[in-house]
């Protein structure tokens, strides 16, 4: 240009080096993504199988049979998270950056833990256990509480069909003890202070499964024949 500045197209120095930094910065986190996405694949394989086998729950094969092939999985996650968690920690501090990069795969993988674990005690399996069953104890590297959480409403949602499958093969105890495991959770739910978000909906489902065991509850009771035990069918929809 006549009477000015010419233009340069070369880049500043200081602008070019912070661009540079930039890229260095976006080609490793893009390489540590792919790596943990490979990881993840591998806990999708291994929770499909797990899946797989407690499938086999809702066609009245022995309980004992169903976990016994389902806890084939147990160990192969537990080294799958251990790997997972070697390479997050090559990135400090960093865990809430990569995090959905597994969220719900460890939300599904919970609910399967948390199913199967009621299966065989009757009792909810709790945020330490679960962690201890992932080998996820390290402070850098543990169970979201969240992930937790909707991986317990997950579980839920499997109960409904659960119990109409079992009343279909003859234990009519079944949505009685269901029942009252639905109710306490729920309670138990309700004492936390949920924001409007995925969690919230997620627990709002779990009183529809709850009314829908409920339901069964009452059909096998008016017919005569639910067996004796605690009474649980008046503690449901009433304190929801």
């Amino acid at each position: 240009m006549a009477g000015g500045d010419s233009y340069s197209p070369l880049t500043s120095p200081p602008l070019e080096m912070q661009f540079e930094k930039f890229r260095v910065q976006l080609e490793d986190s893009g390489t540590l993504r792919e790596r943990i996405r490979t990881v993840v694949m591998e806990i999708e394989s291994s929770t499909r199988l797990m899946q797989a086998s407690l499938l086999l729950v809702h066609q009245s094969i022995p309980i004992p049979q169903v976990l016994e092939k389902a806890n084939t999985q147990n160990n192969v996650l537990k080294d799958l998270y251990s790997k997972l968690a070697e390479v997050v920690r090559e990135c400090p501090g960093q865990y809430y950056r990569y995090h959905g990069d597994w969220r719900s795969e460890t939300q599904m993988v919970v609910s399967l833990l948390a199913f199967m674990h009621w299966l065989e005690t009757g009792n909810l399996l709790v945020h330490a256990e679960a962690e201890e069953k992932l080998g996820l104890n390290d402070s850098d590297f543990a169970l979201d509480l969240e992930d937790y959480l909707v991986g317990i409403c997950f579980m839920s949602n499997e109960m409904p069909r659960y119990v109409v499958n079992q009343v279909t093969a003859g234990d009519y105890d079944c949505p009685r003890k269901v029942l009252k495991f639905l109710t306490d959770l729920h309670a138990a739910f309700r004492m936390l202070n949920l924001r409007n978000d995925f969690l919230r909906k997620k627990f709002d489902s779990m009183k529809y499964d709850l009314r829908k065991v409920e339901e069964v509850y009452y059909d096998v009771k008016i017919r005569g024949l639910a067996t004796t035990g605690d009474s649980v069918g008046d503690q449901g929809t009433q304190k929801i």
